[in-house]
């Protein structure tokens, strides 16, 4: 049986991109929300060998340290032509420092090698792994995706990570160039465009209160 989300929730992340947007989907729904950072909470392992594994770990830390309800995301970029790289990697791209720059570099300079110069050989898509755990090891998850283009060189300084080179399918801006409730507002402000508002909606119908 779904579980509801009341009170007090963590929110398991030390990204400050993430823990904006998903405070930003929280709000309407009277959730308080207070993030695994401000907790001083440290950051698991994340050693799952896909994204709900991902989403799942740090969840699960979050609520057994906090003794609250946790809510987490792990997400990431897959791109055809790489193999599906950099994936549940995508995070770990960008190095200690953070630097999506240099990693979305690195992805395009693996994509000349391999000849994909054209749109079609240049397919992508995000994929969000939401999960929230309760303390008692209750668990509940979902996962959704996007699907688009990479382009080069990457447009707009809107979103975080690889957004400025991901164009959504059917859209001509990059999620770089979107502001946020276009990227990720639900409706009937947004089009709940993105993987992560796609996969909070499956989310909401379960375990949220209907705003």
């Amino acid at each position: 049986m779904h579980r509801r989300i009341t009170g007090k929730l963590v929110i398991a992340t030390h990204n400050p991109g993430k823990l904006a947007e998903m405070r930003e989907l929280l709000a309407p729904h009277g959730v308080e929300a207070v993030s695994a950072g401000e907790l001083g909470l440290a950051e698991p392992d994340e050693t799952g060998n896909d994204f709900r594994s991902n989403a799942a770990i740090k969840a699960i830390a979050a609520a057994q340290a906090a003794k609250l309800p946790a809510f987490a995301d792990d997400s990431g970029v897959v791109v055809d032509a790489l193999d599906g790289a950099p994936g549940i990697y995508s995070a770990r791209w960008a190095g200690p420092s953070k630097d999506f720059a240099a990693a979305m570099a690195q992805i395009e300079r693996l994509l000349q090698e391999r000849g994909a110069t054209t749109p079609d050989k240049r397919r992508a898509h995000f994929v969000s792994a939401l999960c929230v755990a309760w303390p008692d090891n209750h668990l509940e998850e979902v996962e959704a995706r996007v699907d688009g283009t990479l382009v080069w060189p990457p447009r707009g300084t809107s979103g975080f990570g690889y957004d400025p080179m991901f164009l959504p399918d059917g859209h001509g801006r990059t999620f770089g160039e979107m502001e946020s409730i276009e990227k990720h507002g639900l409706p009937p402000l947004g089009l709940g465009l993105s993987h992560r508002a796609r996969a909070f909606v499956k989310l909401a119908e379960i375990c949220l209160e209907p705003r």
